[in-house]
C-alpha cells in the first residue's frame, strides 16, 4: 500500500506540481552538480559522493580520473593508491574496494561501458537505486528520481510520501509527476534542500515556498532570523 496521504488526492497532485513550478522558477539553471565527462565519471563521482558533499568529490576527481580515466585502468589499480586519492571523501576503503569492484564489473560483464539500464547498473558493487537513477538521468537521459537525504527529507515536509524508505519515497512521488521531470524535479528538490530547506533548521521566513508548505515553521519565520540560514550553494 502506498504511503502518500490519500486525503485528498487531488489536492496533493495539485499542490505538489505548483511546488515543482514554482521550484522551476526559482532553479532555472538546476543540474547535477557532480562534475563529470562521461557515464563512467559520473557513476564513480556518485559513489564518492555518499556521506560527504559534491564540492569534495569534485576536489578529488580530477586527480582520480586523471590517473584512472577508463574501467579498464581502475579495475587494476593499487588499492593504496586509490584511496590516498579519494581520502578527502571520508569512508575511502568502502568506496575503493566499490569503485574497483565496479570497475572489474564492467570490463568482465559490460565491455568496458557503463550499461543504460537500471536492471544492469544496480548489480554493480555499490551502486543502489538512487546512484543508478543519477547516472541514468544525466548521463543517458532517462528519466528517473534521485531519492537522497534532501529529497528524502523534503518529500515528507511536502507530504509528497510519509515514509522514510527511499523506495517507497520514489514510488509515491513517482505518481505525483509526469515521468519526463522526474530527473529535473529530482535536481530542483535537492538545490532546494540545500540552500534553505535544511534538515535542522529550515528558513521558513524567507522560502519562496513557504506559502505552499504544509510544514511551514519548522524553522525560524522571522524573516531577518531565516535569512542567516540560506546557503548560496552545494554545501551539503
Amino acid at each position: 500500500m502506498s504511503s502518500v496521504n490519500t486525503d485528498s488526492r487531488l489536492a496533493l497532485v495539485r499542490r505538489a506540481r505548483k511546488i515543482n513550478r514554482e521550484l522551476s522558477v526559482l532553479y532555472p539553471d538546476a543540474h547535477c552538480e557532480l562534475d563529470f565527462s562521461s557515464p563512467f565519471e559520473l557513476l564513480i563521482a556518485t559513489v564518492l559522493s555518499a556521506q560527504t558533499t559534491d564540492v569534495r568529490v569534485n576536489s578529488v576527481t580530477p586527480g582520480l580520473f586523471a590517473a584512472y580515466p577508463a574501467p579498464a585502468d581502475l579495475a587494476t589499480a593499487d588499492p593504496a593508491h586509490v584511496e590516498e586519492l579519494i581520502q578527502p571523501t571520508g569512508f575511502f576503503r568502502a568506496k575503493t574496494k566499490s569503485i574497483i569492484g565496479l570497475s572489474q564489473a564492467l570490463v568482465e560483464r559490460f565491455d568496458g561501458e557503463v550499461p543504460g539500464k537500471l536492471k544492469d547498473l544496480v548489480t554493480l558493487p555499490g551502486v543502489g537505486r538512487k546512484t543508478a537513477n543519477v547516472v541514468l538521468g544525466n548521463a543517458f537521459d532517462v528519466p528517473g528520481l534521485t531519492i537522497d537525504t534532501h529529497f528524502n527529507r523534503l518529500s515528507r515536509r511536502w507530504r509528497w510520501s510519509e515514509s522514510t524508505e527511499p523506495d517507497q519515497i520514489e514510488s509515491d512521488v513517482a505518481t505525483l509527476f509526469p515521468k519526463r521531470e522526474w530527473t529535473i524535479l529530482s535536481h530542483r528538490v535537492i538545490w532546494h534542500g540545500r540552500r534553505y530547506c535544511h534538515a535542522r533548521k529550515p528558513a521558513c521566513g524567507v522560502c519562496p515556498l513557504a506559502r505552499l508548505c504544509p510544514s511551514f515553521g519548522e524553522g525560524p519565520t522571522d524573516a531577518t532570523a531565516a535569512a542567516k540560514l540560506v546557503r548560496d550553494g552545494p554545501r551539503s
